[in-house]
């Protein structure tokens, strides 16, 4: 049957059945009295029974149209030989009441309780008007009554439902607040005490060459070891933070919530893994979480879904969340603060969150996330080039705690950083702004025109969005602030290397702000030659795809790159260009000459 029945269906079912079944053997009684053969009455009695039945499973408009035309009419015809016999009619005014919805009243009561009793006046003169109305009234009012407190009971059952997904969600919202608080903790004691130890370690060390007595040396030695004593100290504190007994793998962590989540609002969530799991960023795990929590109570909630087929995908370049369910969908551009923060994490990650929904045909909410992992098979060589020597020595000493990172130089200037890129031949250059002889900008420029092939990530403690605008043109394929989160920062720089480009999201904001305000006053004329925009090869690629009108994700397919990594592309080549968005990208690139 189409809708679910409870125990009022049933309940109603029988007394239907009983009265039926008591109607017929009455009429076969008294078949002499009748006009109409008794097969007929009998068939007649059947369809009042079953048709009327069989449409309130579909709509119940359509069963109050049958049962008042066929039940009512099989009335009228035995009342029109005995009066009495409209009392049959009670049990259908009593369910026509109970099934009566919205302004079905309005035309379902006057037409039972006061029409109906004036046809049998009519047919039988014999008949009192008033007390079939009060009668038939009756029975109505006690069907409304009935219908009042079924309503209630699904009420009820609906907000116990909505309940248990409350009390799933509030559970898993304190799970997971948890485990951030514990992860920005960790951090914290990284970055802080951690970076402070490192620097200390390092200072002492420079003060080696200057305590040449042998009390000098033995009693630095002694403060070296303390120091790394302490710091051994504050790791195995971190790692304690970071790894609670609980933490579990990925598919397993999914598999577990959306287990609790079926046992607790009691709905089907089918789940499936598709693909070898590959450990993620922790960051990737608590936004694949969080998107599943979320998709999974906006379903019950928002959707009164009865299916969710939840599947984990394991790509080679990215993973790939899909929670697809059965339920009411959504309007467009209807979105809440659940999936603006769904959307706000995976872009912080350089992923994607897309939703797809149609009014009655259920919603598809898919989270596709870049793989961050190390590169067992190649060490990235990296030179960082900053003129605090503290800075240098912090970073070489945290970046060469990965196995895939290497730090082969570090420069003071940009002038000694254009010296040791010809000497050692980096792949990756960490470059700071703000520096004596050549800045980092200018160095930039000069390292992108003689080894174009070499990446530059800008790690600066400025947020001049001049400075940093000038530093894309320059030819950066990054801009990050110090103050990212030391444990970010590798995972930052496998993406760049791998080719992606990366700006830190609030500079990016004030980056794309910055550019209207500027495109507000300029002059078409003003614009420079195609050569100083200095595009790099891979964004001149996006561009020729993006001027022939294809989306990003159409373009992460030819290129097999992920969505996310398209996008920061074309944001870093539109910074370049100073336009906003990609009509004004395609246009100015036509008039400088860089599109065939």
């Amino acid at each position: 049957m189409v809708k679910q029945w409870y125990w009022y269906n049933w309940l109603m079912f029988i007394i239907r059945l009983i009265c039926s079944i008591s109607l017929v053997f009455t009429t076969i009684e008294l078949q002499d009295y009748f006009t109409l053969p008794i097969v007929v009455l009998v068939l007649w009695q059947l369809i009042a029974f079953s048709v009327p039945w069989l449409c309130l499973q579909l709509d119940y408009k359509y069963y109050l149209y049958t049962e008042i035309v066929i039940s009512g009419g099989l009335c009228l015809y035995l009342a029109s030989f005995f009066p009495q016999a409209y009392l049959s009619f009670l049990l259908y005014a009593f369910l026509i009441a109970a099934h009566s919805a919205q302004r079905a009243y309005l035309w379902s009561g006057p037409l039972s309780i006061l029409i109906l009793p004036a046809i049998i006046k009519l047919l039988a003169e014999q008949s009192e008007y008033w007390v079939m109305a009060v009668h038939i009234g009756m029975a109505y009012v006690f069907g409304f009554s009935f219908h009042l407190l079924v309503l209630n009971h699904r009420q009820g059952e609906i907000i116990r439902e909505q309940n248990a997904v409350l009390e799933q969600y509030l559970s898993q919202i304190e799970r997971i607040t948890l485990a951030e608080e514990r992860n920005r903790l960790s951090k914290e004691l990284h970055d802080t005490v951690g970076h402070a130890y490192t620097s200390l370690i390092m200072g002492l060390e420079t003060l080696r060459p200057e305590l040449a007595t042998d009390t000098g040396t033995e009693r630095l030695d002694s403060l070296l070891n303390l120091a790394r004593q302490n710091m051994e100290e504050v790791r195995s504190y971190v790692h304690q933070i970071e790894s609670p007994h609980e933490e579990l793998p990925l598919l397993q962590s999914l598999r577990k919530l959306a287990e609790e989540f079926q046992e607790h609002a009691k709905v089907t969530v089918r789940f499936h893994a598709y693909g070898e799991e590959y450990p993620v960023m922790k960051q990737a795990k608590i936004a694949l979480y969080r998107c599943l929590q979320e998709s999974l109570t906006n379903a019950v909630r928002h959707g009164h879904s009865t299916e969710i087929k939840v599947s984990v995908q394991f790509e080679p370049q990215q993973t790939r969340l899909e929670i697809q369910d059965n339920g009411r969908g959504m309007e467009h551009g209807r979105e809440g603060f659940g999936l603006s923060a769904m959307k706000e994490r995976a872009i912080n990650l350089q992923g994607h969150v897309a939703v797809y929904s149609e009014l009655g045909e259920g919603t598809l909410v898919t989270c596709t996330l870049p793989r961050q992992t190390e590169l067992k098979d190649e060490v990235i060589r990296l030179l960082v080039v900053d003129d605090q020597p503290f800075i240098r020595e912090s970073l070489r000493a945290l970046l060469e705690e990965q196995q895939d990172l290497q730090v082969v130089g570090t420069a003071e200037d940009g002038e000694q950083a254009i010296e040791l890129c010809r000497q050692v031949q980096p792949q990756l250059v960490l470059m700071d702004l703000e520096m004596p002889n050549v800045d980092g900008i200018s160095a930039s420029r000069t390292i992108k025109e003689t080894w174009p092939h070499i990446r530059i990530l800008i790690l600066t403690t400025f947020e001049d969005t001049r400075q940093a605008l000038e530093a894309m043109r320059s030819g950066a394929d990054g801009y990050l602030l110090k103050s990212m989160q030391p444990l970010e920062l590798a995972e930052t720089i496998r993406t760049v290397y791998r080719g992606g480009t990366l700006i830190d999201q609030s500079m990016s904001h004030k980056l794309f702000a910055q550019l209207e305000a500027d495109n507000s006053g300029d002059d078409p004329s003003s614009i420079k030659a195609s050569s100083a925009y200095d595009l790099t090869p891979r964004e001149l690629e996006i561009l020729q795809f993006v001027s022939k009108g294809l989306r990003y994700k159409s373009i992460a397919n030819k290129l097999y790159l992920s969505d996310g990594t398209v996008r920061n592309y074309a944001s870093s080549a539109y910074m370049k260009l100073g336009v906003r968005n990609r009509e004004e990208a395609v246009q100015k690139a036509r008039e400088a000459g860089l599109l065939e």
